[in-house]
């Protein structure tokens, strides 16, 4: 399925960019980069009656393909890594569970050497500094305050490979976590939280500029006490992440987020587990035992979600099928957004001259065809004509 693509022009096809979608359009790729113009040798390769879009950036991510980003082997990691990438997410962000620090500190050292290779964009540590009252699928034992010395003990063990840390900001030490964290360029993410309205807007304001996975592990919306979910829609300072598989958010939701954020504030991520690309069953999420069925991860004890088994060309295809939002504004969300989110978009996000060719296709009815990677085809397209 793989193979360098050292001179070549996608055609045919359209083509979303940052300004719009251009019709019967085509994408120059030169080795492992966009090219702005055609090399006399370049094979065509006709992709008529497809969509070409950025590979997409997912920032929040646990696992799959059976491998566990959260207490696997490098290897384990790398089969996660590869199944995403079979479905379109060329740039993935490592996500951590709620874990003994010691043994968080460890993993940081594992996941960044994956990072400093390529395989992977960074780390987020997801846990242990949220709220047991919105813990979900976090092992309640293990929970403490996010102390700003132990949240520097990871980023330090991270190597300059952290990316975010996901707190509960309303407990003792948020506000300096929160702090600390802007102060060192890593996101500060708000979630798993029993914050009220008001102690949302204070880690804004602190420098918060993430919400994780909007909606979930978070006190729902009342008209007189408000909480997280109405100061994370209302300012422009946040970016709001969304899990669109069809389980955590009911449709109407995730408009709600997308009419009033914005598509420029929308994040969509996976939140994904082992069993994604991958199958129902039994799996370990941290400590804790996860069932899967009909594609549906929960705890075996208290039946809370644990994750997803979704992947970004699932959420895609529901973004623009079931939730009719416009194409243009869903490339933005599973692109764009994550990679200046990650300080990487000057590399990844879209389809420009001297980024990385990473890419994928799509037919009409938005099913992934094709997947290429820094200029190597993941998944090659099947049925088009080339010369």
């Amino acid at each position: 399925m793989a193979g360098r693509a050292d001179s070549t022009v996608l055609a045919g096809a359209r083509v979303v960019l940052p300004t719009g979608t251009v019709e019967n359009g085509r994408v120059i790729v030169e080795g492992t980069r966009i090219a702005g113009s055609r090399a006399e040798d370049a094979r065509i390769v006709d992709l008529s009656g497809h969509w070409i879009v950025p590979g997409f950036v997912d920032m929040h991510n646990h696992g799959g393909g059976g491998g566990s980003f959260t207490s696997g082997t490098v290897e384990d990691v790398l089969t996660g890594v590869r199944t995403h990438r079979e479905h379109g997410t060329t740039t993935l962000v490592a996500s951590t569970v709620t874990g003994e620090m010691d043994f968080l500190a460890e993993r940081a050292g594992i996941l960044s050497e994956l990072v400093e290779q390529g395989d992977l964009a960074g780390i987020h540590f997801e846990g242990p500094f949220i709220s047991p009252c919105r813990k979900g699928a976090h092992s309640e034992g293990l929970l403490r305050h996010p102390d700003p010395a132990e949240v520097r003990k990871l980023m330090d063990a991270a190597r300059g490979t952290a990316k975010m840390f996901t707190l509960a900001t309303e407990l003792p030490g948020g506000i300096d976590s929160v702090r600390l964290l802007a102060e060192h360029g890593v996101i500060a993410a708000i979630g798993h939280t029993d914050a009220t309205y008001e102690q949302t807007v204070e880690a804004i304001d602190a420098g918060a500029t993430v919400a994780t996975h909007l909606y979930n592990a978070m006190p729902p919306f009342g008209h007189r006490s408000p909480g997280p979910i109405a100061a994370l829609l209302e300012d422009e300072r946040i970016t709001v992440e969304l899990i669109n598989d069809g389980t955590h958010l009911h449709p109407a939701a995730l408009e709600l987020a997308y009419h009033h954020a914005g598509a420029h504030r929308v994040a969509l991520i996976t939140d994904a587990m082992d069993a994604a690309g991958f199958g129902d069953g039994q799996y370990q999420l941290g400590p804790l035992a996860v069932e899967v069925k009909d594609g549906v991860a929960r705890l075996v004890e208290g039946g809370s979600i644990a994750g997803s088994t979704l992947t970004l060309d699932t959420a895609f295809h529901r973004a623009v099928t079931i939730d009719r939002i416009p194409v243009g504004d869903v490339v933005q969300s599973i692109s764009a957004n994550p990679a200046r989110l990650l300080g990487v978009y000057d590399r990844v996000g879209s389809l420009e001259p001297g980024k990385d060719a990473d890419l994928v296709v799509l037919d009409e009815e938005f099913r992934l065809k094709g997947v290429m990677r820094k200029g190597e085809w993941i998944v090659r397209p099947q049925a088009v004509r080339s010369a």
